[in-house]
């Protein structure tokens, strides 16, 4: 298990750097592509407890959105989640004898939770900051700078976490849904995570108090997206989300952290640094 977990990473973390740094259209597309994937795992799960899903209507409707992120407009973003709502109901009224409300429930939640979260790497990769006290590493953009944040802080996060939780971790975070989870783990990785943005912070000329909120913010929501996964595996009675990733399971298991942490630098950046 652990040699597959090298190899994949050995393999996979210079594509994703390249991917990133090149952006364009191919970040843009990779990230649609993981989109659709994570939708499919869902789907896949939810299928185990006997909850489909509106598959092909969140393929279009995910695609779409991540197009829209891609082009920058939120309007069609909006109607696209109120149309794949319509959509969803009208499956409910029309064909209520196949189609039950918690299969329209967990469309919706499932839309959300996978289109909108990868949405938002394509929305920060290509966020436009002129701000002057803001600034990119070399030739990589601001954008680009404050997705790399919310990656490294996320796996910093991650990393203190597991190795504070092993040596000195005795209190159960959530042993309903990861046993192996402390309270003093979680407190490494907060730790962790406002150690990671301090040092990018300050190569991006970021005040030290935005670097330690970014910190802080990214430490607090980077577990809670891991737990939510754990939540989802634990109610379809799976251990992996999928088996795309040797050693690491599905898109699901390895972006859990990133859906929701991403967002919360977007909006940090967007609502507290440009303004």
């Amino acid at each position: 298990m652990l040699i597959k977990r090298v190899i994949t990473a050995l393999i996979g973390i210079p594509i994703a750097i390249y991917i990133i740094n090149r952006g364009s259209w191919l970040f843009a597309a990779a990230v649609s592509v993981l989109a659709l994937l994570a939708w499919h795992e869902f789907c896949t799960m939810m299928n185990k407890q006997k909850i489909k899903p509106l598959y092909m209507g969140g393929m279009i409707g995910i695609l779409l959105i991540t197009v829209c992120a891609w082009i920058g407009n939120s309007y069609e973003t909006i109607m696209i989640i109120i149309g794949f709502t319509l959509v969803t109901l009208m499956k409910v009224v029309f064909n209520c004898a196949k189609f039950s409300i918690p299969d329209a429930a967990f469309s919706l939640f499932g839309f959300v939770y996978v289109g909108l979260s990868f949405a938002h790497l394509i929305m920060l990769r290509f966020l436009e900051i002129s701000n002057t006290h803001i600034s990119g590493i070399g030739d990589i953009t601001a954008g680009t700078a404050f997705l790399w944040v919310a990656f490294i802080g996320t796996w910093a996060s991650d990393t203190f976490a597991f190795l504070v939780g092993s040596k000195w971790g005795k209190h159960k975070l959530c042993p309903a849904l990861s046993p192996g989870k402390t309270r003093e783990g979680a407190l490494g990785g907060v730790a962790g995570s406002i150690l990671a943005v301090l040092i990018i912070g300050h190569f991006l000329n970021l005040q030290v108090i935005h670097s330690l909120l970014l910190g802080i913010l990214i430490g607090v929501v980077a577990p809670v997206g891991d737990l939510a996964e754990s939540a989802l595996k634990r109610f379809a009675g799976v251990k992996d989300s999928g088996k795309l990733l040797p050693g690491h399971g599905g898109v699901l298991d390895r972006f859990d952290s990133i859906m929701l942490s991403v967002p919360a630098v977007y909006y940090y950046v967007s609502l507290v640094l440009l303004y």
